[in-house]
């Protein structure tokens, strides 16, 4: 459900900081993964209208950002999707009528089971929605991209994810999913009309077991596999879960960076492999932290959440800004590693290769059928 305090018009712009009186919530899910996060390949693949901002705005990484003079030949220029004004069919009838609103397609970056949603309308205080309603889909056709037209058919089952609930203007509207399924694709519904600054769709990858038992060796820690961050023991700079996303880093924060420790402990990074694996090999990437890099670091691995912890890369010395490769002479087998560096810095990517274990593979196809696909 929406924050009930969240509803409701915000102040209009006063000048100064145009965050300074944005309103949030510190919601549960936020700390899993954004299943339609660009970089794991998400897309607002349509919409049926972008009249004063284009659709693409709702998957922008960064927060919206607002310039009180930025106007275009249409109007105010807004960093989200913004359709115009509707209007009713006469003179007599001038309103929208109760089922009028607008759409967008969202396709997910990575299949999974959404547990929390952000409908962010930062900066949108007299333009925003009156209220928003979001469904989800799971594409089964014969093609594994489907088009607009494909999903908007009849033939193709919708599920309510948020029931149509007020919103409120510059604000993080949060909302909790309780459906049990793996989902593909997104309706978000704005009713009648308005603006929406960004879309974050908080939950957990479940990956095809076909794809990746056609991989074969393949990263069993990596987000876009199935993999996750469980916990970490500082998030000071840059979130943990970076360091399990797709590609290389690009800068400095696209990796994890700890504070600075003042006593004489160690930083760490909890995983969850996608299912129980046999690793043989590990990347560890500093790109991009220089002076600022872990001076050492060790792997260990266990098996289920109880587990004992088995060291399977001894504590070994990193350099700044350079990927690191070890070949393991003995498979680590397990379903959660942990990495310590010493004595604090961070890094930027952690790979794991290997494939999953019989059980593994029995486990993640049996989820697999459970959630829908």
């Amino acid at each position: 459900m929406a924050i009930p305090s969240f509803t409701g018009n915000a102040h209009p712009y006063g000048g100064g900081d145009p965050y300074a009186d944005y309103r949030t919530a510190d919601f549960p899910f936020t700390g899993l993964a954004n299943l339609a996060d660009r970089r794991l390949g998400a897309g607002v693949i349509a919409a049926n209208d972008e009249f004063f901002a284009q659709r693409e705005n709702l998957l922008v990484p960064e927060p919206a950002e607002f310039d009180p003079e930025h106007f275009g030949h249409k109007g105010k220029i807004m960093d989200g999707w913004e359709t115009r004004r509707r209007r009713g069919a006469s003179a007599e009838r001038p309103w929208p009528t109760a089922d009028d609103h607008d759409w967008a397609l969202v396709r997910l970056g990575a299949p999974g089971v959404i547990r929390g949603i952000v409908v962010d309308t930062a900066h949108f205080r007299g333009n925003m929605p009156q209220a928003v309603s979001v469904e989800g889909t799971a594409w089964e056709g014969a093609e594994g991209a489907p088009t607009p037209e494909e999903l908007l058919s009849e033939g193709v089952k919708w599920t309510t994810l948020v029931p149509r609930t007020p919103v409120g203007g510059h604000a993080a509207n949060g909302f909790e999913v309780t459906a049990e399924q793996r989902f593909t694709h997104l309706r978000v519904n704005q009713h009648p009309d308005g603006g929406i600054a960004r879309l974050r769709v908080y939950g957990e990858v479940v990956p095809d077991p076909k794809w990746l038992a056609t991989l074969g060796t393949f990263d069993v820690v990596a987000l876009e596999n199935g993999g996750a961050v469980q916990d970490a023991s500082n998030r000071f700079y840059s979130p943990p879960a970076n360091t399990i996303n797709p590609g290389r880093s690009r800068k400095m924060d696209d990796g994890w960076e700890t504070a600075r420790r003042r006593d004489q402990g160690n930083d760490w990074i909890r995983y969850r492999l996608v299912a129980e694996s046999e690793i043989r090999a590990v990347e560890i990437d500093t790109a991009y932290l220089k002076g600022n890099s872990a001076g050492w670091a060790s792997l260990s691995v266990r098996t289920g959440e109880d587990g004992e912890w088995t060291e399977f890369v001894p504590r070994t010395r990193l350099q700044p800004d350079t990927n690191h490769r070890f070949v393991l002479d003995t498979p680590a087998v397990g379903t959660h590693v942990r990495i310590d560096i010493f004595p604090d810095g961070g890094f930027s990517r952690l790979r794991l290769f290997g494939s999953l274990t019989g059980q593994g593979t029995a486990e993640l196809a049996a989820r697999h059928r459970e959630l829908g696909g």
